[in-house]
């Protein structure tokens, strides 16, 4: 619950997705977990959600990838924090 608080600036990246459509916000969002650094524990990824709930509901709902740990839906709606296995 608290994971956050101990991760560090160099531990965490962020993936702005504004203004995207949505088959591209999935292209940037998968790219950035396929080259994050094995260093990297938290994916930070700004979608908004005041435009449209398209990327939100692709991040929130829809994605998947084999190096997720877990999703989680801070009290920012415009936000979803994503947590990475660590090997």
């Amino acid at each position: 619950m608290y994971e956050d608080m101990f991760i560090t600036d160099e531990e965490r990246i962020t993936v702005d997705l504004h203004d995207m459509e949505k088959e591209e916000a999935r292209f940037y969002l998968e790219r950035a977990i396929d080259t994050a650094e094995p260093k990297i524990k938290e994916i930070v990824v700004i979608h908004g959600y005041r435009q449209g709930q398209v990327i939100l509901n692709m991040v929130r709902k829809e994605f998947k990838h084999k190096k997720i740990e877990k999703k989680v839906i801070p009290f920012n709606k415009g936000i979803t924090l994503i947590y990475l296995k660590q090997n």
